[in-house]
């Protein structure tokens, strides 16, 4: 079971001799416990933001058919090149934390009614100075001429991050993947879990000890939990995010 903020912020409360709190009176938390519940409350963003693309944060579930594809796609619509990274957002604040611009892939494949043979290419990223520099003039020849519509080959990112353009304008349904990234949000109600695994609790707390001490002035106290939640960060990045097998590394030559 997930660890939740209840259970972090009376942890470090056990820890210093404070009054633990309850389910019931979390909400209202004043003095010192407000003050514990903030620092787990900063050591926690201080982890999830120390990486956009920790692999929990990752978004949905791969692909239904081939898990390398992606882990959000996108259907395209004849005629129309601009579309929303993701649908669903109203604002940047909840906008994905993080995008693969270097990997978009388009298929037909689930697409409905496509049959074989499918289509199945990578996107290649095209900066939005490129695009301006030495696409434009065509982009203008696609909005304007039918004919030019085809299969997509090439990808770009709208000036506010938000959208992404395809180039040529499609003719058909395509399947555009790609890998996102949620934004991480911070711990509010006592309920609320981490969204990475709980082996890595003490490095949050660590970051924590850190806050309360440096609250209390103990500045050799603070350095030492300093070090740990390093080490701790450390071992996290190495094992969360997709470090390559030993033997891809090692050179057997």
């Amino acid at each position: 079971m997930a660890t939740t903020y209840l259970q972090l912020t009376n942890e470090l409360l056990r820890e210093t001799n404070e009054v633990v709190l309850t389910a019931a009176n979390f909400s209202a938390a004043v003095g010192i416990q407000a003050h514990v519940k903030d620092c787990i409350n900063r050591a926690y963003n201080d982890i999830t933001s120390a990486e956009p693309q920790w692999s929990f944060l990752a978004t949905g579930e791969s692909g239904a058919t081939d898990p390398f594809y992606g882990n959000v796609y996108v259907e395209t619509v004849a005629g129309t090149r601009w579309y929303e990274l993701k649908v669903a957002s109203s604002s940047i604040t909840t906008d994905y934390g993080s995008i693969d611009w270097d990997d978009f892939y388009l298929t037909t494949i689930g697409v409905s009614g496509a049959t074989t043979p499918y289509t199945s290419r990578n996107l290649q990223f095209v900066t939005l100075e490129d695009w301006k520099n030495h696409r434009r003039e065509q982009e203008n020849i696609d909005d304007a001429d039918t004919q030019t519509w085809g299969e997509p080959k090439f990808v770009i990112r709208s000036p506010d991050s938000r959208k992404f353009g395809i180039s040529p304008i499609p003719d058909k349904i395509y399947r555009v993947w790609f890998y996102a990234w949620d934004l991480p949000t911070a711990l509010d109600a006592q309920g609320d879990v981490i969204v990475f695994p709980d082996i890595y609790t003490s490095v949050l707390l660590a970051k924590a000890r850190y806050y309360m001490h440096q609250f209390k002035d103990d500045n050799q106290a603070a350095a030492f939990a300093l070090d740990d939640y390093k080490q701790g960060l450390k071992k996290m990045r190495s094992n969360l995010m997709n470090a390559a097998p030993k033997y891809m590394t090692t050179d057997h030559r």
